[in-house]
């Protein structure tokens, strides 16, 4: 079973506003909504959770059902005090009713670009390995500096990737490995795949999608409604 786990629990506190940027309307809809529907329209999904704050719970519960998506919707779960605890609040529902061979789908609210085809490419990958991760490589020079003023280092940029949502691991040994982190290491945790590095395991990258950008400031979100008015919701090639 491959249960998806939305995060948008967070406040985006960085956009401003008493509208969190997953529930704000482009083109009618919440933010939030486009991820759901490329969810429950994909045929390997088989179930949804979302991770949201109490009192936004009873309209997602409207427009879901509104939507007649509320097919696959599992349920709610708590925000974390931060993006990695808000994960394992998740995984710890999940695991009720779920296997240790099933495997999670994490990705957040605020990418509301997400393709049926990185959908599939992540599904078919992860076949085989304990989780798998979209990335896209560095097409910047980029230096490390350890003061924020001054070059540190240069670092080689062939072998530097940065990491997308959606990721995909399996339940059993995700959960065990963030859950090691407990109680104080994972309030540390900026990315999803970092408890699985730390323990080692079995983790394989594929390409990801640069369309998949997170929406984290006003100009991303005015991006975004470019995008939804000009009717390109881009797919992968």
């Amino acid at each position: 079973m491959i249960t998806a786990l939305v995060l948008s629990g967070g406040t985006g506190a960085r956009m401003g506003g008493d509208i969190p940027k997953q529930y704000r309307e482009v083109n009618g809809r919440t933010v939030l909504s486009y991820c759901i529907e490329r969810l429950y329209t994909h045929p390997g999904i088989d179930a949804i959770r979302i991770v949201a704050a109490r009192d936004w719970r009873d309209q997602i519960v409207e427009w879901l059902h509104r939507e007649g998506w509320d097919e696959k919707f599992a349920g709610f779960s708590e925000p974390g005090e931060n993006r990695q605890l808000s994960i394992f609040n998740g995984l710890t529902d999940i695991r009720v009713h779920g296997h240790e061979d099933d495997y999670v789908f994490i990705h957040d609210a605020a990418r509301p670009l997400l393709t049926e085809q990185l959908i599939s490419a992540c599904l078919q990958a992860v076949t085989g390995h304990d989780g798998v991760l979209p990335v896209l490589r560095m097409k910047d020079t980029v230096y490390e500096s350890r003061d924020g003023r001054t070059i540190t280092s240069l670092l080689e940029r062939s072998s530097l990737f940065a990491g997308q949502a959606p990721e995909v691991f399996r339940l059993g040994s995700y959960y065990e490995a963030n859950k090691r982190l407990l109680p104080d290491a994972i309030l540390k945790i900026n990315g999803s795949t970092e408890p699985a590095v730390m323990a080692g395991l079995d983790m394989v990258m594929i390409p990801g999608d640069e369309n998949n950008f997170k929406i984290t400031t006003k100009a991303d979100l005015e991006r975004f409604g470019r995008i939804v008015e000009q009717g390109l919701r881009p797919e992968m090639p």
